[in-house]
């Protein structure tokens, strides 16, 4: 069997169970050692036996991705916006829906003085807090501190901060104490908002409650936390951004009503409501 015919066969496997193919092609491009696009451009005359490790390999990863195991845990590593993150179990794959919210942030950065200090409220991998260091380095003087409770998503955090050597100070502790006397001019959050009792995706179930559920009802228990906690850390005239479920726009809305003002609701790529920015009064 040739690696084309191997990627066709592991293609089928997955739509069986209605996963998408571009999973088999992430996988097979990771043991490869190539670029997704390169398994369509190049063609692949292995030995024998280099085949047969890859072969096994492979197939061994398709099984795990049966299971429901995300394909980046299994390969042990996501792509954000311009730069690949190391990830696994006890941390929150980073998604594309959450770009939007970086590039608005960069984009209202044009109205703060340097130094611009930022801070990263459930860092996870850090994601959202290396994007902003990586993107402004040599262009704006940005302090970025990575804010995480979760001992087990900050491993991740301070692996992928080492690995693209970025001046990023992490605090592990939860954003409702973290950072006492502390001012900034942007907080950043991607908090866990999903409503207890939503029905989640079957990988889901492999990444960490606490990254994912925001509390009962309408989810908006730990949301409302770290509303109160930027409201706490910002500077007057600060910005706050921050990610939430579709359906919260309206009550994110009016939990920031009080402290904020220019609360803005903005949408991701998909166009579906996605996060809301604010100015702190």
């Amino acid at each position: 069997m040739s690696i084309k015919e191997l990627l066709v066969a592991g293609k089928s496997q997955l739509a069986a169970s209605d996963i998408s193919a571009v999973d088999a092609e992430l996988l097979l491009a990771h043991f490869l050692g190539v670029g997704r696009m390169e398994l369509h451009a190049k063609s692949f005359d292995l030995p024998a036996a280099e085949y047969e490790i890859i072969s096994e390999q492979f197939s061994k990863a398709i099984s795990e991705r049966l299971t429901g195991t995300p394909t980046q845990y299994i390969v042990g590593s996501a792509p954000f916006r311009y730069l690949e993150y190391d990830v696994g179990p006890g941390v929150l794959i980073p998604r594309p829906e959450t770009e939007s919210l970086v590039d608005e942030v960069l984009h209202q950065l044009g109205r703060f003085v340097d130094p611009i200090s930022v801070i990263d409220l459930g860092s996870g991998t850090g994601a959202i807090a290396l994007s902003i260091a990586s993107e402004t380095a040599g262009k704006r003087r940005v302090h970025v501190i990575a804010v995480e409770k979760s001992p087990e998503a900050a491993v991740w955090l301070k692996k992928n901060i080492a690995k693209h050597d970025l001046d990023i100070r992490v605090v592990v502790e939860d954003a409702a104490t973290a950072l006492p006397g502390v001012k900034a001019d942007v907080v950043v959050a991607n908090p866990p908002y999903i409503p207890a009792g939503d029905i989640l995706p079957p990988e889901l179930a492999f990444e960490p409650t606490l990254a994912l559920i925001g509390g009962d009802g309408d989810g908006m228990e730990i949301p409302a936390l770290f509303i109160e906690a930027a409201a706490r850390l910002l500077k007057s005239g600060g910005l706050f951004a921050i990610e939430h479920h579709e359906a919260q726009g309206a009550l994110i809305a009016h939990a920031l009503n009080p402290e904020f003002e220019a609360i803005a609701l903005h949408q991701d790529l998909a166009g579906r409501p996605r996060f809301t920015t604010a100015t702190r009064r």
